[in-house]
């Protein structure tokens, strides 16, 4: 079982998914045992750009109240005082457990702020497993998910989407394997490569995309490799039994951030592949709340406080120039 110090550290290096990042960590050892102390990482995250606050007390980034979003509110959610939000705490920086160990925090977290600021709502946020969001949604359990969702034409069906986020995918890799290119741009680049990639996913699709388009023309096979969590997935590219972790930019940018004497990030391109596709905040289909959230949205794009968010957690580079109301999303698979 892991102690106080070390849940906090692993936390820091991607809420618990990095713990391999750790050399030396055992489960039962102490900061003083291995020389490396909160403290310490605190300041290699700082040193790289991000102010790294894994406790409780966020100090959240704030807006302030927006008439205009608050007069586009339906009127069963004018009367309602608070703003629900569905999220999904997995791994850093997009949404993940504090040192408390039930306080969701990070990227998601902090968007879900400035909405609730903006529409003159007390945030709730409720912690919903990814594959469990959906019936909350339609239920009405929560008003809104906010935890990395892709638009997508099926998902417009039963969900309305205000965007905020570019939906970017990364090639994590460690600094130390000279198996992979300097770059990943294009297929051709990663035949003959071990993979990593989450099942079912966009990722996936593209990666198996590429590689059909690499055996036709004669290029050597991609291996694609399959694991149940983040902490086997990096486990695996310490050990050297996958070349690359191809999955969302944000996480794979938060490691080589945090780690850059470990990992880097060596590709990216947008998560709908050949298509463009963003991240957004969902509400249900119907319930009239998505013009009201996207004026929200638009209010802390213009005062400065999304960028704020988005500067804190190292996401910058994803950040887009307005919020839209169902932009085009990724098209149904035949």
């Amino acid at each position: 079982m892991l102690r106080t110090t070390d849940r906090r550290r692993s936390r820091l290096l991607a809420a618990a998914a990095v713990l391999p990042l750790l050399a030396g960590l055992a489960a039962c050892s102490s900061a003083s045992a291995d020389g490396d102390s909160d403290t310490d990482l605190q300041a290699a995250a700082k040193k790289a750009g991000l102010e790294v606050n894994t406790t409780a007390n966020q100090d959240r980034i704030h807006t302030t109240k927006d008439d205009a979003a608050i007069a586009l509110l339906p009127a069963a959610a004018k009367d309602k005082d608070t703003f629900t939000v569905a999220v999904s705490a997995y791994t850093a920086p997009l949404a993940f457990l504090a040192d408390d160990e039930k306080t969701p925090i990070g990227n998601e977290p902090d968007i879900a702020q400035l909405v609730a600021d903006a529409l003159g709502k007390k945030l709730v946020l409720q912690v919903t497993a990814w594959e469990d969001w959906p019936l909350a949604l339609s239920s009405g359990k929560v008003d809104a998910v906010i935890s990395n969702v892709t638009v997508t034409e099926e998902r417009k069906e039963t969900i309305d989407f205000s965007s905020y986020r570019n939906d970017q995918l990364g090639w994590l890799v460690t600094t130390k394997n000279t198996n992979v290119p300097a770059k990943i741009t294009e297929p051709a680049d990663v035949a003959g490569l071990t993979v990593a990639v989450g099942s079912g996913t966009n990722q996936e699709k593209i990666l198996l995309a590429w590689d059909k388009q690499n055996q036709a023309a004669g290029l050597k096979p991609v291996k694609i490799e399959y694991y149940q969590n983040d902490a086997d997935t990096i486990l695996a590219l310490q050990s050297g039994r996958i070349d690359a972790s191809f999955g969302p930019n944000a996480t794979a940018a938060y490691k080589a951030a945090v780690d850059p004497d470990t990992f880097k990030v060596i590709g990216t391109l947008n998560g709908g592949w050949p298509d463009k596709a963003q991240i957004a905040v969902g509400t249900k289909k119907g319930s009239e709340l998505a013009p009201a959230v996207t004026a929200a949205l638009n209010h802390a794009f213009d005062d400065g406080s999304y960028a704020k968010v988005l500067e804190r957690w190292g996401l910058t580079a994803e950040s887009i120039e307005k919020s839209e109301t169902n932009p085009p999303g990724l098209p149904k698979q035949s």
